[in-house]
């Protein structure tokens, strides 16, 4: 039998890489012969990088030294490289994300994206033809000021002065220069919310509180947007209002269309596509795919829906392995999955499940794939 593997990370425990070789190790328990291909997934936020050098022969990775969501100190990142069609793919998560800060440290109003836009630079500077902006995972609510200080743009005080580009500045936004050349590669932004710049829905008011913003912090910020997506229009003619999925990243989304002429795509279609997902399911007898809580949000352009959705496609039965299941029977058949497993009872301390949860992959794998061999199940 023929599998493919397209597991999404565990959230607070594997990378996808290695959920996905749990899975393969679970089934090669059961059946050593199985042939089994490996297709890491990610939807566009943390992840995304690791995934498609795992799911794409001839990737690697470009170290680099940016500046962190705190801009004075400095992280260890990078971009993964395609040199056969010279893409690369930065992930901001690398950079500017959530993780690189403790908790007492998280404070949008001093947190920007200048790491991410020295990483497009770098990107540019390395040759690259096209660049995937993979935007989850943010620490910061800056509208993308900071990745485009990065490169060239300055954005000026009353008094004419350069702010610094954090979200505590947008307010102070009067004079917004664009740098002498504003050629970049086509930057395509790997987005899967649809929330606007600001407003009820916007990246301050529905993002700023996981990323330390008190009430207050998320008025101000949320002020700060608009005011920045004012003086676009004013000064520039760029209409950010009512751009679907502009909040994603703290408005970095936004800012790299305004700034970088990006455009938006969903995240986990372009994944698919860029991992080779459609010709791995060729002959395939099962697609295996999940994720750390498989829920309603799942099957909401999110990586199961996608997976499951391009699996059906190429008529192969999809089964979902994840930590936790609360999806029920018929959701399931609806969208095509056949059947839906969680690794462990939902009273396991979250400790445990993080420390075994190679293990519990592996066995709820090779538990599922017992199934098959004692009652091969009819093809649909």
């Amino acid at each position: 039998m023929k599998f493919v593997i397209a597991m999404d990370s565990f959230k607070g425990g594997l990378p996808a890489p290695d959920v996905c070789r749990a899975v393969e190790a679970g089934i090669h328990d059961v059946m050593p012969e199985a042939i089994c291909l490996l297709v890491p997934m990610a939807d566009g936020g943390e992840g995304t990088a690791a995934a498609l050098l795992t799911a794409r022969p001839g990737g690697h990775w470009i170290p680099r030294t940016v500046a962190g969501p705190l801009p004075e100190r400095p992280v260890n990142a990078g971009f993964a490289w395609f040199p056969d069609d010279r893409t690369a793919i930065v992930e901001m998560a690398a950079a500017n994300g959530l993780p690189l800060l403790k908790p007492h440290e998280r404070n949008p109003m001093a947190t920007g994206t200048y790491g991410t836009g020295q990483l497009i630079k770098a990107a540019v500077e390395y040759g690259a033809r096209r660049i995937l902006l993979a935007v989850g995972g943010s620490a910061t609510v800056d509208g993308g000021i900071g990745a485009a200080t990065a490169l060239g743009w300055q954005f000026l005080d009353a008094n004419g002065r350069p702010l610094p580009p954090v979200g505590g500045h947008l307010q102070a936004i009067t004079g917004i220069i664009p740098p002498d050349d504003r050629s970049l590669p086509p930057v395509t932004v790997l987005c899967d919310v649809t929330n606007p710049l600001y407003g009820p829905r916007g990246a301050a008011a529905v993002f700023g509180p996981q990323k330390g913003a008190t009430p207050d912090m998320v008025q101000q910020l949320d002020t700060g947007l608009k005011h920045l997506a004012t003086c676009l229009y004013a000064q520039l003619g760029i209409d950010l209002s009512d751009l679907p999925g502009g909040g994603a990243a703290g408005g970095l989304a936004a800012g790299a269309v305004a700034f970088f002429h990006a455009t938006m795509a969903p995240g986990i279609a372009t994944i698919i596509d860029a991992a080779g997902l459609h010709t791995a399911l060729t002959g395939a007898d099962w697609c295996v795919t999940g994720e750390g809580s498989f829920d309603d949000q799942s099957l909401d352009g999110k990586v199961v829906s996608g997976v499951a959705s391009a699996a059906r496609s190429a008529d192969v039965r999809t089964v979902v392995i994840a930590g936790r299941v609360r999806v029920d029977p018929g959701s399931c058949r609806t969208h095509g999955i056949h059947a839906a497993f969680a690794t462990h009872a939902p009273d396991m301390p979250m400790e445990t499940v993080i420390q075994r949860e190679p293990e519990l992959i592996r066995t709820t794998a090779g538990h599922w794939a017992r199934t098959l061999v004692d009652e091969p199940a009819p093809r649909s």
